[in-house]
């Protein structure tokens, strides 16, 4: 059974949580799903690039969103690139569900894109 890494950035748990539960709705019985939590999205290339060996794929979910400085932009750019770079360089599917909004009500419309984070993975897992 392949292995998935989901790296859940904990800053706000509520959404973190809901995208949690809808990639792991699509996922489980699937693969063998391994949740690890770290404080914020930043954080999260990191944690995926430290643990990629040992995993077939990886989903990044958490939310970023935008506040009265220009904070918002420097993170979102840097996870996504960061995102992308590790898929890259190890040659492994690493899903970008890291919800980026104005508001937290966006994030909330924005939740299902945890489950199509998955339907994502089981799209490209064996390309």
């Amino acid at each position: 059974m392949k292995k998935i890494l989901v790296v859940s950035s904990n800053y706000y748990k509520e959404i973190s949580d809901q995208l949690f539960f809808n990639v792991n709705k699509i996922l489980n019985g699937k693969f063998k799903v391994k949740l690890l939590i770290v404080p914020g999205v930043f954080e999260i290339p990191f944690a995926i690039s430290k643990h990629i060996k040992k995993y077939d794929a990886s989903i990044a979910i958490g939310c970023v969103i935008k506040g009265q400085t220009p904070h918002f932009d420097f993170i979102s750019k840097a996870v996504t690139q960061g995102i992308m770079k590790i898929s890259i360089e190890h040659k492994k599917p690493v899903i970008n569900a890291v919800l980026t909004c104005l508001n937290k009500k966006q994030a909330v419309v924005r939740l299902k894109k945890g489950s199509e984070a998955a339907k994502t993975l089981l799209s490209v897992i064996d390309i």
